[in-house]
């Protein structure tokens, strides 16, 4: 008869099966958490065995389906910012180790330089106490002002030499920021998103 009232047997079975349709929402949606806060990757199939439902179950229920697409969706766009991210930050650290490498470089050019001017000072010192008493007063002038030179040439490569070490200090030290920035941003990354509400 059209309209009639279903019988308590036909209307207990179909409260039967909605109880049973929530409880398995609820182990889908307990399944979703568990997997964010492990970091696996969500799919079909995992997302079923790690909630005890079928897989017909998940694409013919409206609600499964829609937290299963939500959550593939948004396990896809964490991946991409993690990959985004772990590039942006390699760029950053190979910028910084290459100038790290090169203040490395100048230094140690500077430092053989210094090196070079001293032992030339010494030689021309050399020359100075052996020639003075046989060399005309301006030769030994030149000498002296030669050696003037190579003195202040010293001073600069000196002061070069420090600049360059406070650089290299510097690109250090901007190396290890970035690598503790790099590291507090992948934790950032890595929290586990916010749980979807539960179907009303």
């Amino acid at each position: 008869m059209t309209g009639a009232e279903p019988s308590p047997r036909t209307a207990a079975a179909i409260q039967a099966r909605k109880q049973h349709a929530t409880n398995l929402l609820a182990d889908l949606q307990h399944a979703l958490r568990q997997m964010r806060r492990d970091h696996t990757p969500i799919t079909v199939r995992g997302l079923a065995h790690r909630a005890g439902v079928s897989r017909t179950f998940l694409y013919q229920n409206p609600q499964a389906r829609t937290l299963v697409a939500e959550a593939i969706d948004a396990c896809t766009a964490q991946r991409d910012i993690n990959r985004h991210a772990g590039q942006h930050r390699d760029e950053q650290n190979a910028a910084w180790r290459e100038r790290a490498l090169n203040a490395e470089d100048a230094l140690a050019r500077s430092n053989r330089e210094i090196l070079t001017q001293r032992r030339h000072i010494a030689d021309l010192m050399g020359q100075v106490r052996d020639l003075e008493q046989t060399w005309s007063q301006d030769g030994l002038q030149r000498l002296v002002t030669e050696n003037t030179t190579l003195k202040q040439r010293i001073r600069h490569l000196t002061d070069d030499g420090q600049s360059l070490t406070g650089k290299l200090a510097a690109a250090r030290a901007n190396a290890r920021f970035l690598d503790r920035r790099s590291a507090d941003l992948e934790l950032q990354l890595l929290e586990p998103a916010p749980p979807a509400h539960s179907p009303s």
